[in-house]
């Protein structure tokens, strides 16, 4: 069901990218300043494991690698 609402946009080194970015963000709450600031690493960790982003959908963007039927 989720499939059909949210197509597959992020493709595997931008979702890599996006779990780095996320855990580094999610860090700075428990090391570092330990501000609440670090919460906002959940929105690329979120999107990285849905496999979609929605402002890529707004944009028409995808970085998906496009498999071919021959």
């Amino acid at each position: 069901m989720i499939n059909k609402l949210m197509k597959k946009n992020i493709g595997q080194l931008d979702k890599i990218i996006r779990i780095i970015l996320g855990l580094g963000l999610l860090s700075l709450t428990f090391l570092g300043p330990k501000s609440l600031f670090g919460l906002i690493g959940l929105i690329p960790l979120g999107t990285a494991l849905l496999n979609t982003c929605p402002l890529y959908t707004v944009f028409g963007m995808s970085t998906c690698s496009v498999k071919l039927d021959k």
